[in-house]
This record gives C-alpha cells, structure tokens and sequence, in this order.
C-alpha cells in the first residue's frame, strides 16, 4: 500500500480526514508506505508557506515514518520511465511517480484523487 502525500499528511494530524476504512487498511497493511517525492512535496509547500509543521521536515517526516510504521519507497529508474509513458490524464508529477509506483509495485494507493482509478490503480479513499 502506498500514500499519497495528502493521505500522509492526513494521517500525520491524526488521520481526520482519512476514512475509517483507509485508517484501518493503513494499520492492517503488510507495509505502508510513502513515495521519495512525497518528501519533495512537504518541504516545497512548508518552504512556500504554505504548510506549517511542528518540527523542520526532515525531523517531521522521520517521526511520522517511525510513528505510523511506514516505509519510503525509493523514486527509481523504473518508476520514472513509467511515470513518463502513463497517459496525460493526470498533470502532476509527483501523483504520477506515486502512480507509476503503485502499478509497479501492485499496490493500492490511499488518495482521494479521483483520477487514480483511471490508471487501473486501485484506491482506498
């Protein structure tokens, strides 16, 4: 299982905004985990100001992994030239590596975008 970087952040302040059924997928999950872009995404939008975390990002996304159990996926050659192929139906790059990974990897991705599915990706939202 993988989360989309909103889904983190979600389940970081205390997954309010996650259903029920992603909370309890995400605690009964082998591993769950987070794509290396999503790192990317968090300190863009803190350095923007657009975000505010308790901690600097670093030392907040290593609390998060270590709290929640997740894992980072690492944003390899595989998943880029994936990434690059899918259709155009979705812009953003970073949901597209997350994307790319998730097909991969056969995994289900916690997102509310509801573009994902289009890929053939299965969500949990």
């Amino acid at each position: 299982m993988i989360l989309d970087t909103s889904a983190e952040l979600w389940l970081a302040e205390g997954g309010g905004k996650l259903s029920q059924r992603a909370l309890q997928a995400i605690r009964e999950a082998s591993e769950a985990q987070v794509l290396a872009i999503s790192g990317f995404e968090i300190a863009r939008k803190v350095l923007a100001g657009k975000l505010r975390l308790s901690k600097l990002v670093d030392a907040w996304f290593e609390e998060v992994l270590d709290h929640h159990g997740l894992t980072v996926l690492p944003l390899d050659l595989p998943i880029c030239l994936k990434a690059a192929s899918l259709p155009s139906i979705h812009e953003d790059p970073a949901d597209r590596f997350i994307i790319a990974a998730a097909k991969i990897h056969a995994c289900e991705v916690v997102t509310s975008d509801e573009r994902f599915p289009q890929y053939g990706v299965t969500t949990i939202i």
